[in-house]
């Protein structure tokens, strides 16, 4: 069950938090600034490319990875074909993961290698794989680490990941859904995309993206009361309930299920996630089934001590259009009050793509880890 008083107990918060979570989600907008710099030293900036990749190929492990090249394929559109490299493998552990490059990937593709970690055998071989193919590697990983070495000899470019002293610790290890691993992989691949004139993130739209973090971390950070705070209020919502993400708009997408990833690595809690239109076809029987609020009304004489209330969908609508334009949202909000499922609605301030992108991903990323502490603590 939620802890409601520890949500506006900045103290207690911090001591719940072990796993530096909170300090990483109101770290966004530094970590932006400061990866910005490593890819600038790395060279990303003098980079002048001959004409666009046939395709990109993004490799990594986890949560972070995945979304990613959930981003990097929304953003580059139909400019190019962004595709993730799934690995194999009989664990998730750094040593057993392999990766394989397509059959017809070669020179006139770009590898990616996107990883917090930096110890995987099997994105070395896959970046040895890459020059013997003749594709173009680019690799994100901590420095000091055996991918480094594993660049260079495959004459490519590595540039340093952004990371805090504080996560250099052991103990506990950094999850891979934390806010910081994003932005500080994201944030030099949407700098070299931007040198290939893939999507638009050059310097001054990187910095606006770490600004508007900025701003986010003050409206929702721990000093912030539940009652004016989105996150925090996301959060209690979503204390009982099964989350059914909705989500309207292109960068909406990829933040939906950025954030059904990280309440499940993070909090530990199950979510679906859909967009619409289509979403109210695909989640219309669920919301009139068992998991509907009207399926099971709250029993007066339940023992509330030793009884948990029975779990009910509830509707997080993340939307990145203005209500003004084509919208299903109404359609969306009839078909969940028809059936008593309470909905929860996010939409970012005016900007373009990339600012409003990363405004959803930051209040969703505070909301999970707000959950997280709050039920685990």
């Amino acid at each position: 069950m939620l802890d409601d008083s520890l949500l506006d107990t900045p103290e207690a918060l911090a001591e719940a938090d072990r796993r530096a979570l909170l300090r990483g989600a109101a770290e966004a907008g530094a970590r932006v600034r400061t990866a910005a710099r490593h890819a600038a030293e790395a060279g990303v900036n003098n980079l002048k490319p001959d004409g666009r990749p046939r395709a990109i190929l993004i490799a990594g492990p986890g949560a972070a990875a995945t979304s990613v090249a959930d981003f990097l394929g929304t953003l580059a559109g139909a400019a190019c074909p962004v595709i993730r490299l799934a690995p194999s493998g009989v664990a998730p552990a750094a040593g057993a993961l392999r990766w394989e490059l397509p059959g017809w990937a070669g020179s006139v593709d770009l590898l990616l290698i996107a990883t917090p970690d930096g110890t995987e055998p099997g994105l070395a071989l896959l970046a040895e794989q890459a020059y013997r193919r003749g594709c173009t590697v680019v690799a994100v990983a901590p420095a000091r680490t055996p991918l480094t070495d594993a660049a260079d000899a495959a004459h490519g470019l590595f540039v340093p990941m952004a990371t805090a002293p504080y996560e250099h610790d052991e103990q506990p290890p950094v999850a891979a859904s934390a806010p910081g691993v994003l932005w500080a992989l994201l944030t030099p691949l949407l700098a070299l995309l931007d040198r290939i004139a893939l999507l638009s993130a050059p310097a001054d739209a990187l910095e606006k993206v770490a600004d508007r973090l900025d701003q986010v971390a003050e409206r929702c950070g721990p000093a912030i009361a539940t009652y004016s705070n989105p996150a925090k209020t996301l959060a209690a919502e979503l204390a009982d309930a099964l989350p059914v993400i909705w989500t309207e708009g292109v960068s909406a997408g990829p933040a939906g299920r950025r954030f059904a990833s990280a309440l499940a690595e993070l909090a530990g809690r199950p979510a679906l996630v859909a967009e619409l239109p289509e979403a109210l076809a695909e989640h219309s029987a669920l919301l009139a089934g068992p998991l509907a609020a009207s399926a099971d009304p709250d029993d007066f004489f339940r023992d509330r001590v030793e009884e948990a209330p029975a779990l009910h969908a509830r509707v997080v609508l993340l939307r990145d259009r203005p209500l003004g334009g084509l919208t299903a949202a109404p359609s969306a909000r009839d078909l969940a009050l028809s059936h008593d499922t309470p909905i929860s609605e996010l939409e970012p301030d005016d900007g373009d793509e990339l600012v409003t992108l990363a405004e959803l991903i930051a209040t969703t990323d505070f909301a999970a880890v707000y959950l997280a502490l709050a039920t685990q603590a």
